[in-house]
């Protein structure tokens, strides 16, 4: 008979033997669900250790991550982002060409108990390190990001320097220049007054900040030099001693060579050497050329260099040029408040190796010297 239908002893059967049989159900039920959370346990156990094995059983078929066997070479600037995993980290390392692998970098980390202590910020470390290496570096601080800029460099060849050691960009930076809070002599133009050392580039360092540090460091340089009074008693301003020390910089390599370099500028610009054939205020200096053009590739000027409209060719143009052509060091500077008195008008490098540097009275005495300079090209391929 179809289960439609239902018997007529069903009908009729007492009520209590229909709940014995309810409870009976139920514990069934609650029998069979412990059943199968037990075939579940047991199954996801075997997926757990099966699991384990086949990853065991690959581990064995490829080895260890993939490592470099260090200790690296040159120096490659990275920005370790804040908030950033270990995988992350490993991810950007892998990028910039530090470390292999991100396993790799991640089983270093896991290694050493401190990688959990990296922090965020601009690091230097090598190509081609180690896992583990690039690890301790982090964790140390001793990969952390530092800037040597030396002296003589423009403000475009400083931005360069700089988005080159920080990963900043060019743009971040120059921005960072063009807003930056000068002293009021500087009048308005960062040139030569971004003062050239060492700067660190880690933890907080923004491009903003690194700009300030710099104007900064100048700042309390122009203090322990009292570059205005100082310029005030030879007669100029402190940004036309500036100028002049930007000058000396570009001009001579040898420390003991930048006070005579000093006084040939204020000879020239004072008429003091229109005897010897100079013209008045004149200087004629090719690093303010090379400053006009951007061009640095020759210690040499061409002829229609020599023959430019700009206010930078001191070739044509009387006077100081209208401003600093390069960031002077604490010699320049100390030169041009404290030039030599020896009388020259003139000077020319004899030796582009070492710097050596002739000074003369005459335009005879340095038509010598552009002789030896001439001998001495013939026989070096820096000229």
């Amino acid at each position: 008979m179809s289960d439609l239908f239902t018997s007529e002893e069903e009908i009729v059967r007492p009520r209590r033997q229909r709940r014995r049989r309810r409870k009976r159900s139920r514990f069934g039920s609650f029998v069979a669900v412990l059943a199968s959370l037990a075939v579940i346990g047991a199954v996801l156990g075997g997926v757990y250790y099966g699991g384990n094995a086949v990853l065991n059983s690959v581990d064995g078929l490829f080895g260890e991550p993939e490592d470099f066997p260090g200790p690296g070479t040159g120096e490659v600037p990275v920005t370790i982002q804040d908030g950033a995993t270990l995988r992350a980290m490993g991810a950007t390392l892998v990028d910039a060409g530090i470390v292999a692998s991100q396993d790799a970098f991640i089983a270093a980390a896991d290694d050493n108990p401190e990688s959990r202590g990296i922090q965020p910020g601009n690091y230097v470390l090598r190509s081609e390190m180690t896992a583990a290496d690039a690890v301790a570096a982090l964790v140390a601080g001793e990969g952390g990001a530092r800037v040597s800029l030396p002296e003589g460099l423009r403000v475009r060849q400083t931005v360069d320097r700089l988005a080159e050691a920080s990963g900043f960009t060019a743009e971040e930076l120059q921005a960072a220049v063009d807003a930056a809070t000068l002293p009021e002599y500087a009048e308005g133009e960062a040139e030569g007054f971004l003062y050239p050392a060492s700067y660190d580039l880690g933890g907080e360092v923004t491009p903003e900040s690194l700009v300030a540090s710099m104007v900064a460091r100048f700042e309390q340089t122009a203090t322990d030099v009292d570059l205005v009074s100082r310029a005030e008693a030879l007669g100029y301003t402190p940004r036309e001693i500036v100028t002049v020390a930007s000058i000396v910089q570009r001009e001579v390599r040898r420390e003991e060579d930048m006070p005579k370099v000093a006084e040939v500028v204020y000879n020239r610009l004072t008429g003091a050497c229109a005897a010897n054939g100079v013209v008045r205020e004149r200087l004629q200096m090719d690093s303010t050329v090379h400053y006009a053009f951007d061009d640095y590739s020759t210690v040499y000027t061409s002829p229609e260099q020599r023959q430019s409209e700009s206010p930078y060719n001191t070739y044509l143009v009387s006077g100081l040029p209208p401003g600093p052509i390069a960031a002077p060091g604490d010699a320049a500077l100390a030169a041009a408040l404290n030039p030599a008195s020896d009388g020259s008008c003139y000077f020319v490098a004899v030796n582009l190796e070492t710097g050596e540097t002739a000074f003369a009275v005459t335009a005879a005495d340095h038509d010598a010297n552009i002789a030896r300079l001439d001998e001495y090209c013939t026989e070096s391929d820096l000229c």
